[in-house]
């Protein structure tokens, strides 16, 4: 078996620092083991990616990290009914002795081409299909069409699975006390399950990977505390994003604070789990972010030991009573913060701060969010080695750069007033203090 070191030393080399990769893993490994991931699989990516799936989940288990994996069926019952002459839409057909046998021969046979897949690989996967989802149908939709409810969720068999070493691999079908099988489909049984095992990661896998804008631009982050009713309320939401949001919303809101849902692809599921910067959408409940329009309102110790967390170092002695502040966001933690400053006609970014702890975690893209929204119109500068510098490029409508510094504007469309803001924001001296005066935004 691969010494779980040289595994990560691998990743490191495709995905980032080790620092990041090795926080994470011990994060991780801190929660006990049925607490540490559900992992939700349609039948799609069982159909199309399967070894992509289980190499990711291979490295996982190398690594000492023993998620729960639901999956679905979709594509392949569809296609085995079709064979077989069923109509999956008349409830008769459907139950019918004929049609649940073939979802019995369907699930398992893509329950052991997973397990078998992992086994090849070298990860002990245990195929676990039934004895875990009891359910029943809701009395108001018999005859039209089948509506399953999960009532209990039994864990003996995934208790048993991970006491052993192994990975389960459940089926989402349920029984009912009469004995009929179910197809509940992974979303519902994924949920149910996260609901009984109260587990630090939901990880929902698609083709597609995470959730995508307007303009087809992924949505890294959402923080539902501050996030979840402008997104709702968006024209371009689709009808199917807007119910997984809700799902989630739904989900996390019986789950710890601690617990993130994150939407990604096969391929990408390392990626997402051990670096901050992810690969798809990283949803929590999150926190809010708070407007305050004069210091009055500020801890200013907390504030102060967040831009020192931030920057590495405290502002300058006098820091809070020589700048002009217009406005000052603030997460409820006090891990993020963005400060807005009067240095003319339009508001300025004096600094833009996320803690490490809180990176990673979507704070500070609801920060802007939520700062962008209200104030469209600002500028701020940012050393031209500001390793956050490619993401204010992809967040500002321009940018200039002169000599130690980088200017960024956004919601400025006149020549005049740019003109004026770059030069406003190269005036300053580029020392120490400077960075903490007419600062940088990030420096």
């Amino acid at each position: 078996m691969p010494n779980p070191r040289e595994l990560i030393v691998k990743l490191l080399r495709n995905l980032g620092g080790r620092k990041e990769v090795e926080q994470y893993l011990k994060q991780f490994s801190s929660v006990e083991h049925k607490r540490f991931a559900v992992i939700k699989v349609g039948g799609g990516l069982l159909a199309d990616d399967l070894e992509s799936l289980a190499s990711s989940l291979n490295f996982l288990h190398q690594v000492g990290l023993h998620p729960v994996v639901v999956h679905g069926v979709g594509p392949q019952l569809q296609a085995a009914f079709e064979a077989a002459g069923i109509d999956p839409t008349d409830w008769a057909q459907r139950t019918s002795p004929r049609a649940l046998e073939q979802v019995r021969r369907v699930f398992r046979a893509e329950n052991l081409r997973l397990v078998d897949m992992l086994e090849e690989m070298g990860a002990r996967g245990r195929p676990v299909v039934g004895g875990v989802f009891a359910a029943e149908l809701d009395d108001d939709d018999r005859g039209k069409e089948q509506r399953a409810r999960i009532v209990r969720v039994d864990t003996d068999a995934i208790d048993s699975s991970l006491k052993a070493g192994s990975m389960p691999v459940l089926a989402s079908i349920g029984e009912t006390a009469g004995g009929q099988i179910l197809d509940l489909g992974p979303d519902l049984a994924a949920h149910a399950l996260a609901v009984r095992l109260q587990p630090y990661k939901i990880v929902l896998l698609r083709a597609k990977g995470g959730l995508r804008d307007e303009y087809g631009d992924l949505l890294s982050a959402v923080n539902l505390a501050e996030d979840y009713e402008p997104l709702l309320a968006e024209p371009w939401m689709t009808a199917s994003t807007r119910h997984k949001l809700e799902l989630i919303h739904d989900l996390l809101g019986k789950l710890p604070r601690a617990s993130s849902v994150s939407i990604t692809s096969p391929d990408l599921l390392a990626m997402e789990l051990f670096t901050h910067k992810g690969s798809g959408t990283l949803v929590r409940r999150g926190e809010r972010i708070i407007l305050h329009e004069s210091l009055h309102s500020v801890d200013l110790p907390r504030l102060a030991g967040l831009l020192a967390a931030a920057f590495g170092r405290p502002p300058v002695a006098d820091y809070f009573t020589r700048k002009p502040f217009r406005r000052i966001y603030l997460a409820d933690s006090y891990r993020a913060a963005a400060i807005l400053t009067d240095e003319g006609p339009i508001p300025y970014l004096d600094k833009f701060a996320v803690t490490g702890e809180a990176q990673g975690e979507g704070i500070g893209g609801s920060l802007w969010l939520r700062m962008t929204r209200e104030t469209p119109k600002l500028f701020w500068r940012a050393r031209v080695d500001n390793p956050i510098n490619p993401w204010y490029f992809q967040r500002a409508d321009g940018s200039y750069t002169g000599g130690a510094w980088t200017v960024f504007w956004t919601g400025i469309t006149d020549f005049p007033t740019i003109q004026e803001c770059v030069e406003r924001a190269l005036a300053a001296p580029p020392t120490l203090e400077a960075a903490h005066t007419i600062g940088d935004a990030a420096s």
